[in-house]
């Protein structure tokens, strides 16, 4: 029962991508450098993507549906962004700690293209409109073996090799797509999470194969800087490979019917990760994943 409860909420979820949308009042929309609670934030808006500051392992970068946000450990955030916009398939570089890429759309409406910060993600400037686009990059990933290389999603897997500048379509990607990730060992490797369960590419995406024997819908899956893969199946939780190899193991699954839709491992300290939940918390554990409490 509870595996078809999470199946059915995750087909919900697909909807959602496509359709959900939260409405801020103009004063919260446009206070830039303000903090609020995470609890007042998330009832107002969701999140779509968590990083770990790597020159701060104490604070965390939000992109939300209206705007990007620091999030203190404490649980108070401050808007960064000079705008509201909505910041779709956020990713950071992951050498450069003040560079992120996103996607997503404008606060009047409309898609942004592949946009990029160089300052911690307070200015956001267009680099490239990609094929067909503007683009709305709901799923990206850059390559922690080669940086230049960026994968995105818009009706098909896009990449660019020049940091996100120019970009060709690269192939078709596999029906119900809920989330997307470069291998931190090749940079050929890809793995999909979808509603019919966690995939992986050796060839760019021209040929996907299963990466667990359980095909339950998988909701979200990551790379970290040291090579390791995490991946959170429904009826199963959350799961890590050490690498490539898809040696997987289960970290949790105290999760009750709640799953993980994005997550963040601290780059100087692996045992510290950071995750958002359907239900919008954002979860914290400093045991590599083991044992998880809210952070409010």
């Amino acid at each position: 029962m509870r595996m078809l409860f999470m199946q059915r909420q995750l087909i919900l979820f697909a909807l959602a991508v496509v359709l959900a949308g939260f409405v801020l009042t103009n004063s919260q929309s446009s206070n830039t450098g303000s903090n609020i609670s995470l609890e007042a934030l998330t009832s107002k808006t969701h999140i779509h993507g968590i990083a770990v500051d790597s020159t701060d392992p104490t604070r965390l970068h939000l992109a939300t549906h209206h705007g990007f946000y620091v999030l203190s450990t404490d649980g108070n955030a401050t808007r960064l962004s000079n705008n509201g916009n909505d910041y779709m398939g956020f990713t950071p570089h992951p050498n450069d700690p003040v560079v992120f890429y996103a996607s997503g759309h404008p606060s009047q409406g409309g898609n942004t293209g592949f946009i990029q910060s160089v300052d911690g993600g307070r200015t956001w400037q267009q680099l490239s409109a990609g094929v067909g686009g503007p683009v709305d990059f709901h799923q990206m990933d850059v390559s922690r073996v080669d940086p230049n290389i960026i994968y995105g999603v818009f009706r098909g897997l896009q990449v660019s090799e020049d940091g996100g500048n120019t970009w060709q379509m690269a192939a078709r990607t596999p029906p119900k797509l809920f989330d997307l990730a470069a291998s931190a060992n090749d940079t050929e490797t890809l793995f999909a999470a979808t509603q019919h369960g966690l995939l992986i590419t050796r060839n760019r995406g021209q040929s996907w194969k299963p990466a667990h024997f359980n095909q339950a819908p998988a909701s979200m899956v990551q790379t970290a800087s040291d090579g390791s893969v995490y991946a959170f199946v429904a009826g199963l939780g959350l799961l890590r490979s050490p690498d490539d190899s898809l040696r997987w193991m289960l970290l949790s699954n105290d999760f009750g019917d709640r799953y993980l839709l994005h997550l963040a491992v601290d780059p100087t300290n692996q045992d510290n990760i950071y995750a958002v939940t359907n239900t919008k918390e954002v979860l914290a554990s400093q045991d590599g994943g083991n044992t998880w409490k809210a952070l409010k």
